[in-house]
Protein backbone atom coordinates (compact mmCIF):
# COMPACT_ATOMS: atom_id res chain seq x y z
CA UNK A 1 0.00 0.00 0.00
CA UNK A 2 1.31 3.45 -1.10
CA UNK A 3 2.16 6.39 1.71
CA UNK A 4 -1.39 7.84 3.04
CA UNK A 5 -0.80 11.62 3.70
CA UNK A 6 -2.62 12.80 6.71
CA UNK A 7 -4.72 15.17 7.32
CA UNK A 8 -4.87 18.57 9.91
CA UNK A 9 -7.68 19.43 12.17
CA UNK A 10 -7.68 21.79 14.33
CA UNK A 11 -9.52 21.08 17.86
CA UNK A 12 -10.47 23.78 20.44
CA UNK A 13 -8.94 22.82 24.20
CA UNK A 14 -10.86 23.52 26.99
CA UNK A 15 -9.37 27.45 27.16
CA UNK A 16 -9.87 27.83 23.64
CA UNK A 17 -6.64 27.36 22.52
CA UNK A 18 -6.05 25.24 19.32
CA UNK A 19 -4.89 22.01 19.21
CA UNK A 20 -3.76 20.88 15.61
CA UNK A 21 -4.09 17.47 14.98
CA UNK A 22 -2.66 14.97 12.27
CA UNK A 23 -4.77 12.27 11.39
CA UNK A 24 -3.76 9.24 9.19
CA UNK A 25 -6.78 7.35 8.40
CA UNK A 26 -7.05 4.10 6.81
CA UNK A 27 -8.97 4.22 3.37
CA UNK A 28 -12.50 4.68 3.43
CA UNK A 29 -14.53 1.59 4.23
CA UNK A 30 -11.98 0.02 6.66
CA UNK A 31 -13.00 -0.27 10.12
CA UNK A 32 -9.38 0.29 12.05
CA UNK A 33 -8.09 -2.27 14.78
CA UNK A 34 -7.31 0.46 17.15
CA UNK A 35 -6.32 4.21 16.90
CA UNK A 36 -3.22 4.91 17.96
CA UNK A 37 -2.91 8.07 19.57
CA UNK A 38 0.61 9.61 19.56
CA UNK A 39 2.12 12.46 22.36
CA UNK A 40 5.64 13.25 20.95
CA UNK A 41 8.53 14.72 23.04
CA UNK A 42 10.27 17.78 24.13
CA UNK A 43 11.76 20.20 21.43
CA UNK A 44 10.16 18.05 18.28
CA UNK A 45 6.56 17.87 16.59
CA UNK A 46 3.97 15.44 15.80
CA UNK A 47 4.98 15.55 12.15
CA UNK A 48 8.64 13.49 12.75
CA UNK A 49 6.09 10.41 13.35
CA UNK A 50 4.78 10.00 9.63
CA UNK A 51 7.53 6.92 9.29
CA UNK A 52 5.89 5.28 12.43
CA UNK A 53 2.19 5.93 11.58
CA UNK A 54 2.59 4.42 7.84
CA UNK A 55 3.84 1.33 9.53
CA UNK A 56 0.79 1.78 11.49
CA UNK A 57 -1.53 2.49 8.76
CA UNK A 58 -0.05 -0.50 6.53
CA UNK A 59 -0.59 -2.94 10.18
CA UNK A 60 -4.59 -1.91 10.00
CA UNK A 61 -4.69 1.25 12.55
CA UNK A 62 -5.54 4.70 12.82
CA UNK A 63 -3.43 7.27 14.05
CA UNK A 64 -3.52 10.52 15.79
CA UNK A 65 -0.88 12.99 16.85
CA UNK A 66 -1.47 16.41 18.41
CA UNK A 67 1.20 19.14 18.56
CA UNK A 68 1.76 19.73 22.22
CA UNK A 69 1.60 23.57 23.68
CA UNK A 70 4.54 25.03 22.72
CA UNK A 71 5.54 22.76 19.80
CA UNK A 72 4.46 22.83 15.81
CA UNK A 73 3.99 25.30 13.81
CA UNK A 74 1.16 27.15 16.12
CA UNK A 75 3.84 27.54 18.52
CA UNK A 76 6.35 29.25 16.04
CA UNK A 77 3.77 31.85 14.20
CA UNK A 78 2.72 32.53 17.80
CA UNK A 79 6.52 32.94 18.97
CA UNK A 80 5.62 30.61 21.63
CA UNK A 81 7.91 27.61 20.67
CA UNK A 82 9.11 26.44 24.15
CA UNK A 83 6.45 27.67 26.17
CA UNK A 84 3.62 25.70 27.71
CA UNK A 85 1.81 28.88 28.75
CA UNK A 86 0.66 29.43 32.10
CA UNK A 87 -1.41 26.30 32.65
CA UNK A 88 1.76 24.64 32.21
CA UNK A 89 2.54 20.46 32.05
CA UNK A 90 -1.28 19.89 33.38
CA UNK A 91 -2.77 21.91 30.18
CA UNK A 92 -0.60 19.42 27.98
CA UNK A 93 -2.34 16.52 29.57
CA UNK A 94 -5.62 18.22 29.11
CA UNK A 95 -5.39 18.65 25.36
CA UNK A 96 -4.56 14.87 24.75
CA UNK A 97 -7.51 14.21 26.94
CA UNK A 98 -9.73 16.48 24.37
CA UNK A 99 -7.94 14.46 21.21
CA UNK A 100 -9.05 11.34 22.88
CA UNK A 101 -12.42 12.49 22.88
CA UNK A 102 -12.13 13.52 19.55
CA UNK A 103 -10.80 10.22 18.43
CA UNK A 104 -13.33 8.29 19.80
CA UNK A 105 -16.27 10.02 18.42
CA UNK A 106 -14.67 10.08 15.08
CA UNK A 107 -14.21 6.18 15.53
CA UNK A 108 -16.73 5.15 17.58
CA UNK A 109 -16.35 1.88 19.08
CA UNK A 110 -12.51 1.49 18.22
CA UNK A 111 -10.35 0.83 20.87
CA UNK A 112 -7.66 3.62 21.45
CA UNK A 113 -3.47 2.75 22.64
CA UNK A 114 -2.04 5.68 23.78
CA UNK A 115 1.48 6.34 22.67
CA UNK A 116 3.84 8.76 23.94
CA UNK A 117 8.28 9.24 23.34
CA UNK A 118 10.26 10.87 26.28
CA UNK A 119 8.35 13.88 27.25
CA UNK A 120 5.11 12.35 25.89
CA UNK A 121 5.85 8.92 27.56
CA UNK A 122 5.70 11.54 30.79
CA UNK A 123 2.29 13.08 29.78
CA UNK A 124 1.02 9.94 29.32
CA UNK A 125 1.92 8.45 32.59
CA UNK A 126 -0.61 11.15 33.84
CA UNK A 127 -2.60 10.70 31.50
CA UNK A 128 -3.17 6.80 32.44
CA UNK A 129 -3.24 7.90 36.40
CA UNK A 130 -6.89 9.50 35.48
CA UNK A 131 -8.50 8.00 32.43
CA UNK A 132 -7.16 4.23 32.17
CA UNK A 133 -10.45 3.30 31.67
CA UNK A 134 -10.95 4.26 28.50
CA UNK A 135 -7.61 2.97 27.38
CA UNK A 136 -6.97 0.18 25.09
CA UNK A 137 -3.42 -0.11 26.21
CA UNK A 138 -0.37 2.23 27.03
CA UNK A 139 3.42 2.28 25.15
CA UNK A 140 5.97 4.13 26.26
CA UNK A 141 9.15 4.47 24.59
CA UNK A 142 12.50 7.36 25.94
CA UNK A 143 10.76 6.91 29.08
CA UNK A 144 12.24 7.38 32.47
CA UNK A 145 11.13 7.68 36.39
CA UNK A 146 10.89 11.15 36.08
CA UNK A 147 11.35 11.79 39.60
CA UNK A 148 15.09 10.34 39.44
CA UNK A 149 15.85 12.49 36.32
CA UNK A 150 14.69 15.48 38.11
CA UNK A 151 16.93 14.47 41.07
CA UNK A 152 20.14 14.31 38.55
CA UNK A 153 19.56 16.93 35.94
CA UNK A 154 17.17 19.95 37.64
CA UNK A 155 15.25 21.80 35.64
CA UNK A 156 18.15 24.13 34.66
CA UNK A 157 19.77 21.70 31.80
CA UNK A 158 19.14 22.02 28.24
CA UNK A 159 18.63 19.11 25.49
CA UNK A 160 21.98 19.59 24.19
CA UNK A 161 23.32 18.57 27.84
CA UNK A 162 22.35 14.86 27.37
CA UNK A 163 25.18 14.88 24.73
CA UNK A 164 27.48 14.57 27.36
CA UNK A 165 26.77 10.95 27.41
CA UNK A 166 28.22 9.81 24.13
CA UNK A 167 32.24 10.08 24.07
CA UNK A 168 32.66 10.75 20.68
CA UNK A 169 30.11 12.91 19.69
CA UNK A 170 29.76 14.32 16.01
CA UNK A 171 27.29 17.29 16.59
CA UNK A 172 24.88 18.53 19.69
CA UNK A 173 22.17 15.56 19.46
CA UNK A 174 24.13 12.60 18.71
CA UNK A 175 22.14 11.16 21.78
CA UNK A 176 19.66 11.01 20.11
CA UNK A 177 20.05 8.09 17.62
CA UNK A 178 23.28 6.50 15.99
CA UNK A 179 21.92 7.02 12.61
CA UNK A 180 23.38 10.60 11.32
CA UNK A 181 21.16 11.33 8.55
CA UNK A 182 18.28 11.15 11.16
CA UNK A 183 20.03 13.30 13.62
CA UNK A 184 20.66 15.68 10.77
CA UNK A 185 17.28 16.04 9.76
CA UNK A 186 16.54 16.97 13.24
CA UNK A 187 19.11 19.47 13.51
CA UNK A 188 17.73 20.79 10.37
CA UNK A 189 13.97 20.66 11.45
CA UNK A 190 13.03 24.60 12.60
CA UNK A 191 10.59 22.96 14.65
CA UNK A 192 12.93 20.85 16.47
CA UNK A 193 16.26 21.41 18.72
CA UNK A 194 14.96 23.52 21.69
CA UNK A 195 14.27 23.32 25.43
CA UNK A 196 10.97 24.24 27.11
CA UNK A 197 11.15 27.62 29.24
CA UNK A 198 11.69 27.45 32.95
CA UNK A 199 8.55 27.83 34.03
CA UNK A 200 7.25 24.92 31.61
CA UNK A 201 10.40 22.88 32.99
CA UNK A 202 9.44 23.37 36.63
CA UNK A 203 6.01 22.25 35.44
CA UNK A 204 6.87 18.92 33.89
CA UNK A 205 8.32 17.93 37.08
CA UNK A 206 5.79 19.74 39.29
CA UNK A 207 3.32 17.78 37.56
CA UNK A 208 4.90 14.58 37.17
CA UNK A 209 5.80 14.20 41.06
CA UNK A 210 2.38 12.62 41.20
CA UNK A 211 3.20 9.21 39.49
CA UNK A 212 6.47 8.81 42.20
CA UNK A 213 3.87 8.59 44.72
CA UNK A 214 4.00 5.15 46.33
CA UNK A 215 1.82 2.95 44.60
CA UNK A 216 0.98 5.69 41.97
CA UNK A 217 0.01 3.22 39.44
CA UNK A 218 -2.35 1.59 41.16
CA UNK A 219 -4.76 4.38 39.72
CA UNK A 220 -4.61 2.02 36.44
CA UNK A 221 -6.79 -0.85 35.41
CA UNK A 222 -4.50 -3.88 36.50
CA UNK A 223 -5.30 -5.39 33.07
CA UNK A 224 -4.28 -2.38 31.38
CA UNK A 225 -1.47 -3.59 28.83
CA UNK A 226 1.58 -2.00 29.18
CA UNK A 227 4.86 -1.99 26.46
CA UNK A 228 7.87 0.23 27.83
CA UNK A 229 10.95 0.04 24.86
CA UNK A 230 14.00 2.06 25.31
CA UNK A 231 17.53 1.93 24.15
CA UNK A 232 19.93 0.51 26.38
CA UNK A 233 22.32 4.12 25.85
CA UNK A 234 19.53 6.62 26.27
CA UNK A 235 20.62 9.10 28.81
CA UNK A 236 17.35 10.62 29.44
CA UNK A 237 17.18 6.83 31.65
CA UNK A 238 20.78 7.01 32.39
CA UNK A 239 21.07 3.64 30.52
CA UNK A 240 18.73 1.89 31.98
CA UNK A 241 19.94 2.65 35.37
CA UNK A 242 15.90 4.97 35.84
CA UNK A 243 14.13 2.49 33.35
CA UNK A 244 13.82 -0.02 35.52
CA UNK A 245 12.65 1.39 38.63
CA UNK A 246 9.89 2.77 36.67
CA UNK A 247 8.88 -1.04 35.45
CA UNK A 248 9.11 -2.25 39.24
CA UNK A 249 6.82 0.19 40.18
CA UNK A 250 4.44 -0.49 37.64
CA UNK A 251 4.53 -4.09 38.26
CA UNK A 252 4.46 -3.69 42.08
CA UNK A 253 1.17 -1.58 41.68
CA UNK A 254 -0.25 -5.44 40.57
CA UNK A 255 -0.58 -4.19 36.64
CA UNK A 256 -0.63 -8.02 34.87
CA UNK A 257 0.43 -7.45 31.32
CA UNK A 258 3.64 -5.05 31.61
CA UNK A 259 6.06 -5.97 28.93
CA UNK A 260 9.49 -4.89 28.42
CA UNK A 261 12.04 -4.21 25.67
CA UNK A 262 15.61 -2.89 25.31
CA UNK A 263 17.95 -2.23 22.47
CA UNK A 264 21.44 -2.64 23.95
CA UNK A 265 23.71 0.27 21.83
CA UNK A 266 20.47 1.97 20.95
CA UNK A 267 20.03 5.63 22.12
CA UNK A 268 16.57 7.99 22.98
CA UNK A 269 15.22 7.95 19.53
CA UNK A 270 14.65 4.14 19.46
CA UNK A 271 12.43 4.75 16.48
CA UNK A 272 15.05 6.82 14.19
CA UNK A 273 18.03 4.56 15.28
CA UNK A 274 19.66 2.54 12.88
CA UNK A 275 17.80 -0.93 13.85
CA UNK A 276 14.20 1.05 13.69
CA UNK A 277 12.83 -1.47 11.19
CA UNK A 278 13.67 -4.29 14.38
CA UNK A 279 11.87 -1.41 16.73
CA UNK A 280 8.64 -0.94 14.88
CA UNK A 281 8.73 -4.88 13.91
CA UNK A 282 8.13 -5.59 17.75
CA UNK A 283 5.72 -2.82 18.53
CA UNK A 284 3.66 -3.87 15.97
CA UNK A 285 4.11 -8.03 17.61
CA UNK A 286 3.15 -6.45 20.82
CA UNK A 287 -0.03 -4.53 19.02
CA UNK A 288 -0.95 -7.89 17.62
CA UNK A 289 -1.19 -9.61 20.77
CA UNK A 290 -2.80 -7.26 23.10
CA UNK A 291 -5.92 -6.88 20.22
CA UNK A 292 -6.04 -10.27 19.86
CA UNK A 293 -6.46 -10.97 23.88
CA UNK A 294 -8.75 -8.39 23.98
CA UNK A 295 -6.32 -5.26 25.35
CA UNK A 296 -6.76 -7.16 28.56
CA UNK A 297 -10.61 -6.98 28.71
Amino acid sequence: MADIPHSTETLTAFDGTPIQLLCWTPPAGTTPRAVVQIAHGMGEHAGRYDRVAQALLQAGYAVVANQHRGHGPLAQAAGTLGDFGPGGFTDVVRDMVTVTEWAKQRHPGVPLVLFGHSMGSFAAQLYALDHSAGLAALALSGTTATDLLLASRGTDRKLEDANKAITTARTPFDWLSRDEAEVDKYIADPLCGFTMNKPSMVSIYASCARTAEPGAFRALRPELPVYLFTGERDPVNHNLDWFHPLVRRMRDAGLRDVTVKTYPGARHEVLNEVNRGEVMANLLVWLDRISSNGYGN
